[in-house]
């Protein structure tokens, strides 16, 4: 840059950095998921976001737990709970209890035909109901296959399919613009995700790493502001 000043180099350098910086760890556009979302139920029908996976989950006796396939851009996201606030008496009241068993009521939706993949088609308009009985120390996710197989999982134990459906992807992001629809069945009413859900991340304020890439910058740049004033001395 001929006609500045040298001492005006490690300015601009300086400058030059922070925008690098700024650019490479500016978040990408957010995408939305298709994926099943899991979630508890509620002693009045509400469902809450799973803070746990389905393998992992240990429901007691007399719990409700659901199952959702759809598109959401937020973990727990509420638009994407189970359509239907069916209770544990409703679901597993022709289930007598057993000695040495545990009852668990499982709400599966299959989501809309707006969310799911190219050439399939969700099984059925509405959820399905089912009451596993299972050993007492048994996962939902053991539950689950109690009652809806075949599961799909992948290689990191992400629930990828209930029922055989979706037949295939698992959690992939897909286009904004091909996301949920608005469902007038949904109920009207968002975690850390669980291992069935992948998360979007995204808190709108600069991440740690881009503070951390800023400093090192700066920190650069004033080693060269520093050397050049010495061999300038």
């Amino acid at each position: 840059m001929r006609g500045l000043p040298a001492r005006r180099f490690p300015a601009l350098a300086l400058a030059f950095g922070v925008l690098l910086v700024l650019v490479a760890s500016a978040p990408a556009m957010a995408s939305s998921y298709r994926y099943w979302s899991f979630w508890d139920g509620g002693a009045n029908g509400s469902w809450s976001y799973a803070t746990q996976g389905p393998s992992t989950a240990r429901p007691a006796d007399g719990s409700v737990q659901g199952f959702r396939f759809g598109v959401s851009k937020d973990a727990g996201d509420q638009s994407g709970r189970p359509r239907t606030d069916a209770g544990f008496d409703a679901v597993c009241s022709a289930t007598p209890a057993e000695q040495g068993r545990k009852r668990v009521a499982l709400v599966i939706d299959f989501g809309l035909p707006s969310e799911a993949p190219s050439g399939e088609t969700p099984p059925g308009d509405a959820p399905r109901t089912a009451c596993a009985r299972v050993a007492p120390d048994a996962t939902t996710a053991e539950a689950l296959a109690a009652v809806a197989k075949p599961l799909r999982y992948n290689g990191a134990a992400l629930l990828c399919g209930i029922s055989g459906y979706p037949r295939q992807g698992c959690g992939e992001p897909i286009a904004d613009d091909t996301g949920r629809q608005p469902s007038a069945s949904a109920p009207s009413s968002a975690s850390s995700p669980s291992a069935s859900a992948p998360s979007s991340g995204g808190s709108g304020g600069p991440s740690a790493g881009l503070v951390v890439g800023v400093v090192a910058v700066a920190a650069l740049a004033a080693a060269g502001v520093w050397q050049s004033r010495r061999r300038a001395r």
